[in-house]
């Protein structure tokens, strides 16, 4: 247990002090005490009681001082919360290779199922934000209660060329910078850059964006702790670009942000088949065809790099998910919550205490009118 104001807890000095002037007061009474020549007089006048419930009442008040002394120090103690208390970060893969039908109807389709199933089941007060990625990672939606609009954004997802998976990382710790105080910003200088190796696994070319050197670098959670946000990265692919998965979760695991990586997809490929919605509108002529003219080394991009994600889950504490269909996949959003529902984090407890004194007080109130001597 520790104290958030400790200075307050001088006050428990007064206990003792009126410890002293209580007993002190006893010992005047005794001398000051008045002779009876007649025993038997006396016990008529005043019933007997037994000597020790006269005290019992007074001990019981000076305990309920030193419990309020103690709620106002403000005490805190290390137990478990729900993270449903806090926010949950969805970062959702976007490349082409989701267009893969592998999985049906594509992996596209199959992602959003699951996301819609999981944002409908999450508490009205659980805050959910999206981060979306294929060359580079935005934030679609701010962590918000308002599951409607994440709904929305989440049936208007378009497909793009590339897999950054490591700046959706470094993007999500910055939507949970935006809510929690005690987590620093990501440093997008910071880490090694992987280049782009020209798969072309999706429709739509867009170059990264230049990263800002203004961003700060120091974590601001305490060593050790765990935020109560949590990030939850589904991709399908392996990072073709900018910041690599590793490094983006070296600076995760500083600021104290869990990544559950999800990889999504079988590690046979077929056909890529989107539909006009998930091209954005029909930006081509008609949907790629197939994966034909693919040698193996750019295969490999189109299935996961299930060794990067588990290093990810590994170095910020989270956990590692497979999930190769619709099935598969929808198991993992609806368990999810019972493997990364709580954490450790301080708790403030003083309501407990004042509480208790409270109760202590009253029990003392009773106890001194029903033990008070009513003359015969």
């Amino acid at each position: 247990m520790r104290f958030n104001l400790p200075y307050v807890l001088l006050g428990l000095l007064t206990v003792p002090v009126l410890v002293a002037a209580y007993l002190w007061q006893l010992r005047r009474r005794r001398r000051a005490a008045i002779r009876f020549s007649h025993v038997a007089l006396l016990r008529k006048a005043v019933p007997r009681q037994r000597s020790w419930r006269r005290h019992v009442p007074i001990a019981m008040v000076l305990a309920a001082l030193g419990l309020l002394a103690l709620a106002g120090a403000r005490p805190q103690v290390r137990a478990q919360v729900p993270v449903s208390s806090s926010a949950v970060i969805l970062a959702i893969d976007v490349s082409g290779s989701m267009c893969s039908t592998d999985v049906s109807p594509n992996r596209m389709s199959a992602a959003q199922d699951a996301v819609r199933k999981f944002v409908d089941d999450q508490n009205a007060k659980t805050r959910i934000g999206l981060v979306v990625f294929s060359g580079f990672a935005q934030l679609s939606v701010a962590p918000t209660t308002d599951h409607e609009e994440l709904l929305t954004a989440v049936d208007g997802l378009t497909t793009g060329r590339g897999t950054a998976i490591g700046a959706a990382i470094l993007k999500s710790i910055d939507a949970v910078s935006e809510i929690n105080p005690q987590v620093a910003p990501s440093d997008p200088n910071s880490g090694e850059v992987q280049g782009d190796p020209g798969v072309p696994d999706g429709p739509d070319q867009r170059p990264t964006p230049t990263p800002s050197p203004s961003a700060p670098s120091t974590p601001g959670t305490p060593s050790g702790q765990k935020a109560p946000e949590i990030v939850v990265l589904l991709t399908d692919g392996a990072n073709t670009r900018g910041v690599t998965p590793e490094s983006a979760a070296e600076q995760a695991a500083q600021r104290g942000v869990r990544v559950y990586p999800i990889g999504f997809g079988t590690s046979e490929p077929t056909q890529m088949v989107c539909t006009s919605e998930q091209l954005g509108g029909g930006m081509f002529d008609g949907p790629p065809q197939g994966l034909g003219g693919l040698g193996f080394g750019a295969r490999n991009f189109l299935v996961v790099d299930e060794d990067s994600l588990r290093q990810v889950a590994s170095t910020t504490g989270g956990e590692y998910f497979k999930a190769e269909d619709a099935e598969q996949l929808n198991t993992v959003f609806k368990d999810l919550p019972q493997r990364a529902d709580t954490q450790e984090r301080d708790v403030d407890v003083s309501v407990a205490f004042a509480g208790l004194a409270a109760l202590v007080l009253l029990l003392a109130l009773w106890l001194g009118l029903r033990w008070a001597p009513h003359p015969q």
